[in-house]
């Protein structure tokens, strides 16, 4: 059997053994995310809310391109007309949208190590879904490190009189995001073109009220910027498909271990490229977090460890 028609079968939605695949296709997602602050950098010109619908529309022109390449466009409207798993996609596409915008602004209003940080909590809220929504069990070590990382937070949000919600906004959404992909039994890309295109209309009629209003950047920003506005298709599609792909093969858990990539390369990023402050308060939270990560990372690996071949 190719792998074109291994990726068309149905899949656990909770995997209890890591898929070699599985792996190495999250991985990559995280580590391609752990980059796109330089993306998003070059894009300082263009307002946050219409980076997000060109983002969602070349996502869907270039994901639909894809499936055509791959003769699967089929699944797209297999998966549209049944009626729970369009609810579903629907679901998960109004996620990942509330994640992208939350995501630009923060980059766009240098705020680089909140938006690591909330990809560092990101994996203990895995933790937590998994226990509340799929009846998954923590041992002692993994409720020390969710209560470390949570008084972490607390801390944060004291000694900056506010909640950090930038942090707490993407952490929520893309951990409910793949929850809900998890739960779909639909192919990663397939998933993602009929995400995208349910909500594809509402981005073309928000750029083009944009290009009316004067404001859009189809008409006035010139051809280097619409290139990168046009990249933007497979830089979004591209780690979404190999994460929808990975979460639905290897466990929750593991899925959580491997978001660690993302947001230490960003949290670099933030301080040693774009020169955000990190220091005092901010740094005894992040300590406290990456603590509650690192024990709950050794508890998985030396589980892991334990379990036979």
């Amino acid at each position: 059997m190719n792998d074109t028609a291994r990726a068309s079968q149905p899949v656990s939605p909770v995997a209890t053994r890591t898929d070699p695949r599985g792996l190495a296709a999250a991985a990559s997602a995280f580590f391609i995310w752990g980059l796109l602050p330089l993306y998003l950098k070059l894009l300082h010109a263009v307002p946050v809310v219409q980076i997000t619908a060109y983002r969602l529309v070349w996502g869907c022109l270039f994901a639909f391109l894809w499936l055509r390449v791959r003769g699967e466009i089929g699944q797209v409207w297999a998966a549209l007309s049944n009626p729970t798993t369009r609810w579903r996609l629907f679901a998960s596409a109004t996620l990942i949208s509330i994640n992208w915008l939350t995501y630009v602004y923060g980059i766009a209003a240098n705020r680089v190590v909140e938006t690591s940080l909330g990809y560092f909590i990101n994996p203990l809220v895995n933790v937590l879904l998994g226990v509340l929504l799929l009846s998954e069990r923590l041992n002692a070590a993994q409720w020390t490190a969710v209560t470390i990382a949570a008084a972490g937070v607390a801390w944060l949000t004291w000694t900056a009189g506010h909640p950090p919600w930038i942090s707490l906004t993407l952490a929520f959404s893309f951990g409910l995001y793949g929850l809900v992909r998890k739960v779909i039994s639909v192919d990663a890309l397939a998933g993602f073109a009929s995400e995208t295109l349910l909500l594809a209309p509402l981005g073309i009629a928000y750029i083009v009220w944009c290009e009316l209003a004067g404001s859009g950047v189809l008409t006035t920003g010139g051809i280097n910027l619409n290139l990168l506005l046009m990249i933007g298709g497979p830089i979004t599609a591209i780690p979404l498909v190999l994460f929808a792909f990975g979460a639905r093969r290897i466990p929750y858990s593991t899925v959580g271990l491997l978001q660690y990539i993302g947001p230490t390369i960003q949290m670099f990023l933030a301080v040693f490229a774009f020169g955000e402050p990190f220091s005092g308060p901010r740094v005894a939270g992040f300590v406290l977090i990456w603590t509650a990560l690192a024990l709950y990372a050794g508890d998985g690996i030396w589980r892991a460890r334990k379990m036979p071949a």
